[in-house]
C-alpha cells in the first residue's frame, strides 16, 4: 500500500503570543484571517510585522494565527543568512536555547530573546492517518518527492494528533531544492 501524503511548502512567518500581538498592534487586536490553512483552526492572518536582525530585515512577514502559547519565527536557512540570525533547525516550539530578534508592528515593537527557528521538515497525521499506516508520533520517516527534480527526505518527523490533517511541510529552501511546490505529493517509502 503506497502512502501518499499532499505536501505543504511553508514560507517564513511569525506565530505570536496575544500579548505580543498586542504589543505590535494595539490593546486588545485580534488577529484577522485571510486564508485559513491545511491544520484545522489555523489561519494566515491578514497581519504582517517587521523583524529586524543585524544584517538585514523582512518588512512583510505574516502572523499565522489564532495566538500561540510562545511567539516563533520560522524563516528558511537562507533567509537566517539574509537577516543575520543564526537559526537552529527545530521542531516547531522547541525554541529554548534558539536566537531572537526584533519584531515591529504599526503600534509598536518587541525584542524576542528566544524562537527564531528553521522549522523541521514534518508531516502532520490525524491519529486516524497514522495508526493506519503504522506510524508513531515524532517518528523519523523517509519520504520521496518525484519529478525532474527528485529527491528523499529523510528525518521527516511524524507530528500525530486527532486535531491535525495529513500534510507534509517542507521550507521554499527544500521546495525550491526539490522542485516541489503546493500541492505536489509525496510517498513515504520504508
Amino acid at each position: 500500500m503506497s502512502k501518499i501524503v499532499p505536501v505543504g511548502v511553508s514560507g517564513r512567518h511569525i506565530h505570536l503570543t496575544q500579548e505580543h500581538i498586542e504589543a505590535l498592534f494595539g490593546e486588545g487586536y485580534q488577529l484577522t484571517e485571510f486564508k485559513p490553512l491545511s491544520q484545522p483552526g489555523q489561519f494566515a492572518s491578514n497581519e504582517q510585522v517587521a523583524v529586524i536582525g543585524p544584517k538585514g530585515e523582512f518588512s512583510k512577514v505574516r502572523i499565522l494565527g489564532p495566538a500561540r502559547p510562545a511567539s516563533q519565527l520560522e524563516v528558511s536557512r537562507t533567509d537566517s543568512f539574509a537577516i543575520g540570525v543564526p537559526a537552529p533547525v527545530r521542531e516547531s516550539g522547541n525554541i529554548e536555547g534558539t536566537p531572537g530578534i526584533k519584531v515591529k508592528g504599526p503600534k509598536g515593537e518587541i525584542e524576542l530573546d528566544k524562537g527564531v527557528i528553521v522549522a523541521a521538515r514534518h508531516i502532520h497525521f490525524h491519529t486516524s492517518d497514522a495508526e493506519k499506516w503504522g506510524i508513531k508520533d515524532k517518528q523519523l520517516l523517509k519520504v520521496r518527492v518525484g519529478g525532474e527534480r527528485g529527491v528523499v527526505f529523510e528525518n521527516v518527523i511524524a507530528r500525530v494528533s486527532d486535531s491535525f490533517a495529513l500534510d507534509m511541510h517542507i521550507d521554499t529552501d527544500e521546495a525550491n531544492a526539490a522542485g516541489v511546490k503546493n500541492g505536489d505529493s509525496a510517498e513515504i517509502v520504508e
